[in-house]
């Protein structure tokens, strides 16, 4: 139930986003979710790819320092309030939330959301039994 995320560690100047993302481009590896934090120095790019061990590897060979983490991908209702309900559940699980960010596109009617939190495997075993969908790598890297 875990999926993939790729980062990508960026000096903070300019064009090194777009290089990275070229890179993937060429490679013909699709960007499914993104999201980016920054420093004055650095930032981090979190990718949710269409094939992330290629990518790591396309990455890796022209230099960019990238990085592998688990993460889950979920399904939350698309009305106010959607997202407050799963938080609510990781927080009644004791769960700290360490990043969310949200997928472009949508599954079916509900928001695709990517989460990270301090213990995955208690996170996903608390939303499965609150009734929180969980999407498999497989169903992820072709949204």
């Amino acid at each position: 139930m875990k999926v993939k995320q790729i980062s990508i560690f960026l000096e903070n100047k300019k064009g090194r986003l777009y290089e990275a993302l070229q890179v993937l481009g060429e490679a013909n590896i699709n960007i499914r979710a993104l999201s980016i934090a920054d420093t004055a120095e650095y930032g981090i790019l979190r990718l949710i790819v269409s094939e992330p061990d290629r990518a790591k590897k396309v990455l890796q060979k022209v230099n960019f320092v990238v990085q592998e983490n688990d993460v889950i991908a979920i399904c939350v209702s698309d009305q106010p309030g959607g997202l407050s309900h799963v938080l609510n559940i990781l927080q009644q699980a004791e769960m700290n939330v360490e990043y969310v960010y949200a997928f472009v596109q949508k599954k079916g009617e509900k928001a695709v959301v990517v989460l990270r939190t301090e213990k995955l495997e208690p996170a996903i075993k608390a939303l499965e039994k609150a009734g929180i969908q969980i999407l498999k790598e497989k169903e992820v890297y072709c949204i």
